[in-house]
């Protein structure tokens, strides 16, 4: 599709290095009684990607504003994907956030976006504005996804590889091989949030699949009993692999986006 001036994204400076963000901005209603929805892609995945375009278009039918982005070092933002870690994308995350919404938002977290949004949801918090998410809505949700799925899973060799020349090139069944440094992997022990319970101070839906290959259903069994909130709906969808782009998963998304907001 060709850009026009009403579909190119904006750029952002974020942090010390003012890397450029990408941000699109589906307008419409934000406020307390409809909130906005921030959109976390997921590790490698972009804001054009199918259920971030279906939420766009969820907004602007129903007139919602919906805020979505690419981390640095994907999609259409600047910066070396391999220079990434989990606390680069959380600042990009926090930064968009920032500046791109008023009153309370549903952040909705694909993937490693759902990590993202409770490192989001953290840091709201430890500056007492915990107020301002409505809700999450967490798509195969991957917390501490680089120690708990990718490090403790590695063989002895990809370890050595990671350790001694700096990052590993692990195959994808989704394109090209997905570079993980050392880099990754030791910033995401900073960024760990299933070890105890903790609260995010809003409902909570999740959406998994319980054929997806790549984050295990237990996984996000496991976030549940982390969360503090009485709130916390888990979905598990039988058939349902780890995109959960189908149209009938499309729905159950928006669906779930909906009932929060």
């Amino acid at each position: 599709m060709t850009e026009t001036p009403e579909t190119a994204p904006r750029f952002i400076p974020v942090g010390t290095d003012a890397r450029r963000i990408a941000v699109r901005v589906t307008p419409g209603i934000s406020t307390a009684g409809k909130p906005g929805v921030v959109w976390c892609g997921g590790f490698l995945s972009d804001m054009r990607g199918t259920k971030a375009e279906a939420l766009a278009e969820w907004g602007a039918r129903t007139g919602r504003q919906v805020v979505r982005f690419d981390y640095s070092g994907h999609g259409e933002s600047e910066g070396d994907f391999e220079e990434g870690t989990i606390s680069r994308w959380a600042e990009d995350a926090l930064a968009v956030f920032d500046r791109e919404t008023s009153g309370p938002q549903i952040i909705v977290g694909s993937s490693m976006g759902g990590w993202i949004a409770l490192l989001l949801a953290r840091a709201l918090a430890a500056r007492s504005e915990a107020g301002r998410l409505a809700a999450l809505v967490l798509i195969a949700p991957a917390p501490d996804f680089t120690e708990e799925l990718m490090w403790k899973a590695m063989p002895d060799d990809v370890r050595a590889t990671i350790l001694h020349a700096g990052k590993w090139v692990r195959p994808s069944q989704y394109g090209p091989g997905q570079p993980i440094t050392r880099a990754l992997i030791e910033d995401g022990r900073s960024n760990l949030v299933l070890g105890a319970p903790f609260a995010v101070g809003c409902r909570v839906r999740i959406l998994q699949g319980v054929a997806d290959p790549d984050v295990p259903w237990q996984h996000a069994l496991r976030l549940v009993t982390c969360l503090a909130e009485d709130d916390v709906v888990l979905t598990l969808v039988k058939d349902g692999d780890h995109r959960l782009s189908r149209p009938e998963d499309i729905e159950r998304i928006l669906a779930a986006v909906e009932e929060v907001g």
